[in-house]
């Protein structure tokens, strides 16, 4: 990914893992996560980053920046209110609330159900305490890392209620967060398909938010 080595070449080392839930070239057991988000997932890209730090001396446990999209920007967001041992996070068109999620994603009725309910008629109405365990809008109170949230205005896939739901409770808690929001025509796809100007402007608000938060 040109994103990785862009990051490599502003002097980042790239921890790049496959856990389980987002991972690809394992067996369908492995992948299965649904109605476990936070779990295992979350356990793997841990040990990961442990293993890595022990195994490689130049890794400055001290200085760790987070970073992921989509799901894996719900992941940062679930890192983030679990754990305080990052520097700096980025968390782009990502999920914060699952509740939510199921009313006004283009995916949201079947996918949340079968995801974070763990079949596709477990609606939130039925399982309003497993939506609500699984949603990181639940603990930012923990969140003690400075946050970088980058959304698009016509992110059906992650409406920008997630964003902006996120970005207005850490702002009342009083906690560092600041955020990039790109106009209408771009949308879940930004980072992939968006128009160059604009995925220039999203690299380097990534690239100038790590620089701050982790070579200070």
């Amino acid at each position: 990914m040109f994103e990785f080595q862009l990051l490599t070449s502003e002097g980042f080392a790239v921890i790049f893992m496959n856990p389980r839930g987002g991972s690809d070239g394992y067996d369908e057991e492995f992948a299965d996560i649904r109605g476990h988000y936070g779990e295992r997932d979350y356990e793997d890209l841990m040990e990961g980053l442990d293993y890595v730090i022990r195994n490689y001396d130049f890794i400055d446990p001290n200085r760790l920046g987070v970073i992921g999209g989509s799901y894996g920007g719900f992941m940062t967001n679930w890192v983030i209110t679990h754990t305080d041992r990052f520097r700096a996070a980025i968390t782009d068109r990502s999920i914060s609330n699952w509740v939510s999620f199921f009313g006004a994603s283009d995916i949201g009725p079947y996918f949340a159900n079968d995801q974070i309910g763990g079949g596709e008629n477990r609606d939130f109405w039925t399982y309003l305490e497993s939506y609500t365990a699984k949603s990181p809008i639940m603990y930012v109170k923990n969140v003690k890392t400075p946050l970088l949230i980058i959304h698009s205005l016509e992110d059906y896939r992650c409406w920008f209620e997630q964003a902006i739901q996120l970005y207005t409770a850490l702002k009342y808690l009083g906690k560092e967060v600041r955020m990039v929001v790109f106009p209408g025509g771009e949308n879940h796809d930004l980072s992939r398909f968006g128009k160059p100007n604009h995925r220039i402007v999203r690299l380097r608000a990534i690239v100038d938010w790590f620089n701050e938060k982790l070579k200070a």
